[in-house]
């Protein structure tokens, strides 16, 4: 039988790998394209004709044929249409997408393209590294002072608010961080890698396409 959704993405991306833990965690067994990314396939008439902005991950759902990018829109849309980590009321599911909000614009940016250079993907000028660096501390140190009172960043299980920050913090120190600064955000990130159907990007993401089992 045919898996209903098919992940089109890359085993080094953080917003592929969010997705592919998201379908993990859910129980959902999902059918994988690798995309050359160095090769530029991203950027070809026929994957752009699928995703408009020619970048990964790209999700879809031959129930609907839908097609969907953007990996926090695909986590709101996946916790519909599995009925998994939306959050137990509005209230949780409105904060959940707040901190997802808040992940792009405060914490990404800085994570990613520590490691983008520790790894030797980007270059930036000194004072550009040390803001990036200087940016993901304070992410980090927000998500220290969040989960010194709590479990899991929004009500009382986890939800696509914390399967979208650990698909950050999970590269935090391939970006040269020192989470052991962070015992909080570590006692989370336990918490959140002892759920069932949990996976590591390495074990979520293949090299290569991949059908499911």
């Amino acid at each position: 039988m045919a898996s209903r959704f098919t992940l089109n993405g890359f085993w080094r991306s953080s917003p592929t790998y969010k997705v592919g833990l998201m379908l993990a965690l859910a129980g959902e067994p999902f059918d994988y394209v690798s995309v050359n990314l160095s090769e530029g396939e991203h950027k070809k008439p026929d994957f752009l004709a699928r995703q408009r902005y020619g970048q990964v991950p790209l999700l879809e759902d031959s129930n609907n044929g839908r097609r969907l990018c953007q990996a926090a829109a695909i986590l709101d849309y996946l916790a519909d249409v599995t009925g998994k980590f939306g959050g137990a009321t509005l209230d949780e599911r409105l904060s959940a997408r707040e901190w997802m909000y808040w992940d792009y614009d405060k914490l990404a940016h800085g994570i990613y393209r520590s490691r983008a250079a520790k790894l030797g993907f980007r270059t930036f000028p000194e004072p550009v590294a040390a803001a990036y660096v200087a940016e993901g501390e304070a992410g980090l140190a927000v998500l220290e002072a969040h989960l010194k009172s709590r479990d899991w960043l929004v009500g009382e299980g986890p939800s696509i608010a914390d399967i979208d920050i650990y698909g950050v913090v999970a590269y935090a120190e391939a970006g040269g961080f020192a989470l052991e600064n962070y015992p909080a955000l570590g006692a989370w990130m336990k918490r959140f890698e002892a759920l069932p159907g949990f996976g590591r990007p390495e074990d979520i993401l293949p090299k290569q396409s991949r059908i499911a089992a």
